[in-house]
């Protein structure tokens, strides 16, 4: 019984450490209340609004190409680190001004910051029908990237190649988060006309499937703070862990000499 008391508080306090170091899955696990969502709204007619700094491609064609050839700008190739690149160099580029504005041959200054895409191409269209019967338009975004920052496997900037793009997909695409992640506090840094905004979202809940940041648009910074956890050890420092190992080997074997 002596012993017992001996070693009361090292037991305690190796089970307090191993109950503090394990997340529970409420820290974990995402979209938890989905079940009382049955009606989730249905985002997929969301699309990404162009604005200034965008860098598009738009290529217009028509039954007679030569008609289409002096609404189109030259193609100029570019040396470039990956075909992707290369790709995208070859075609035919706008940039949307501070204003909105690009500059189109022949028709001259469109506003389009501000508009969808399908909407832009309604306008250009619109336009075109005055010189080309029939015209036909294809419109993407060329610089399209998001960053992801903190707690996350891997850390960068994404290019993406879609229409859109939500915030569980640049996580997916970043190796999902890690396990010193903030799932409930994830910081997302939005420019909105020309003003830098921030909010917080928790993706353990599945209300976020609702909120206005569920699809990312360009440019916008995704970071993941660290928990407590990871704070806690980087305070005290990498080698806890072996001094915690070392102790517990410790206290084994003096447990059984005097057993």
């Amino acid at each position: 019984m002596k012993k017992l008391n001996y070693f009361r508080p090292v037991i305690i306090l190796f089970l307090s450490l191993f109950i503090f170091s394990c997340a529970s899955r409420k820290n974990v696990a995402y979209y938890q209340n989905i079940d009382q969502l049955p009606n989730l709204e249905s985002a997929s007619s969301y699309e990404t609004i162009l604005q200034p700094d965008d860098l598009l491609m738009i290529i217009v064609m028509a039954e007679n190409p030569e008609v289409a050839a002096p609404f189109n700008l030259p193609s100029v190739i570019m040396q470039s680190t990956t075909e992707l690149e290369n790709q995208q160099m070859r075609m035919n580029s706008y940039l949307i001004d501070s204003k909105g504005f690009i500059q189109f041959p022949i028709l001259g200054p469109l506003q389009i910051g501000g508009l969808t895409r399908t909407q832009a191409i309604a306008k250009i269209t619109k336009e075109l029908e005055k010189y080309i019967k029939k015209p036909s338009i294809n419109l993407r975004i060329l610089n399209y990237k998001v960053t992801v920052q903190g707690e996350v496997t891997q850390p960068g900037i994404h290019n993406i190649t879609s229409e859109r793009i939500t915030l569980s997909e640049a996580l997916s695409m970043s190796g999902d988060l890690t396990v010193y992640g903030k799932r409930d506090n994830i910081l997302i840094i939005r420019e909105v006309d020309g003003k830098k905004q921030a909010t917080r979202v928790d993706i353990t809940k599945a209300d976020f499937l609702n909120s206005p940041f569920y699809y990312l648009k360009q440019n916008d910074v995704v970071y993941v703070e660290p928990n407590k956890t990871k704070v806690n050890s980087s305070a005290v420092g990498p080698n806890t862990a072996i001094v915690l190992s070392s102790i517990s080997i410790i206290v084994t074997i003096i447990a059984l000499t005097i057993r």
